[in-house]
């Protein structure tokens, strides 16, 4: 159940960071040089938050594991 909630968190945040940046380029237009810097920034803001939740599932993923063994022994 743990990976499952982890799943819809991760969806949860894409969708919202997707949406964010396009209202931001509908109701802030700048020029082509600025928006290019713009969605690279973004994009290597977004990966590095996406990567950091990533790990955090992981780790919970992980003990949630232990735990399981733990009950088990």
């Amino acid at each position: 159940m743990a990976n499952n909630q982890s799943g819809a968190l991760l969806f949860a945040f894409v969708a919202g960071a997707v949406t964010g940046a396009a209202v931001a380029l509908l109701f802030a237009p700048a020029s082509g040089d600025d928006t290019r810097e713009y969605i690279g920034r973004t994009a290597r803001e977004g990966r590095s938050r996406a990567m950091t939740a990533l790990e955090k599932a992981r780790e919970q993923y992980q003990k949630a594991q232990a735990a399981e063994r733990e009950q088990e022994a």
